[in-house]
């Protein structure tokens, strides 16, 4: 099960876990660009299926979009809540509270809670089931510049979340873990080829240790490797791929 897999780290999950052989069932709320993920993945000869239109923030849809899988697999092996919507930056004494504070967490921790909810007992029926989330380095460290404090609260709560997902789904076999990308070129965060939006390039490159910004598939590959059989192990962790700027 991914969400986001419109665009972004969800579409390179999607399109790189069905490329490694999983049977992938993907949502997301945006049409045209989970559409558009089918056709590449089919194009690839490596199918996904999906379910969409879907608003994660509202419970009967995330609920509709399970029952689909449940009536579909009669099991969910993994779950990767890669869906989230952007979050508001303000400065916080010019953060409004329904607008911007409770936005940003309704988009990047209400919607993982209602996925992890509707589909702990699909996980269950596994036996050896993932979860896989997502926190971010600025759950850790900030970047010097205001206006971030709704984000990293937010991200702060999915870290601290799927670390009791972790404790209450072990008898279970069920495993949860949380992926802190760095800063990763998607859509949404370049507003042409090569820029990212609000930042100096050279600045950013300049803090990275390997000395590039991050791209999908190089969530994707620390995904594929939370979900597999070698992780059997790896619970409640959270694993930084951010090209070494926490270091």
């Amino acid at each position: 099960l991914v969400t986001g897999m419109a665009a972004g780290i969800g579409k390179g999950i999607a399109l790189r876990f069905a490329a490694e052989g999983a049977t992938v069932f993907g949502t997301d709320i945006n049409t045209v660009g989970a559409d558009a993920t089918v056709k590449q993945a089919a194009a690839a000869g490596t199918p996904i299926e999906a379910l969409f239109p879907i608003d994660l923030t509202k419970p009967e849809q995330v609920r509709q979009w399970i029952d689909a899988a449940d009536a579909k697999y009669d099991k969910a092996d993994v779950l990767v809540n890669a869906g989230a919507i952007p979050p508001r930056i303000a400065p916080i004494g010019q953060m409004d509270f329904e607008t911007q504070w409770r936005a940003t967490l309704v988009g990047e921790v209400d919607l993982v809670f209602l996925a992890c909810h509707y589909a702990w007992p699909l996980l269950e029926k596994s036996g050896k089931a993932s979860i896989i989330n997502f926190a971010s380095t600025v759950a850790k460290r900030m970047n010097g510049r205001p206006g971030w404090v709704a984000h990293a609260a937010s991200k702060g709560a999915v870290l601290s979340l799927t670390r009791a997902l972790a404790v209450e789904g072990g008898p279970k076999g069920i495993r949860a873990n949380t992926i802190s990308p760095g800063l990763v070129e998607t859509e949404a965060t370049t507003n042409s080829p090569g820029q990212v939006i609000g930042t100096d390039r050279e600045v950013i490159l300049a803090s990275l240790p390997t000395g590039r910004i991050g791209q999908p598939d190089d969530i994707a590959l620390a995904g594929v490797y939370l979900a597999s059989d070698e992780a059997t192990w790896v619970t409640g962790s959270d694993f930084a791929s951010d090209g070494g700027r926490l270091a």
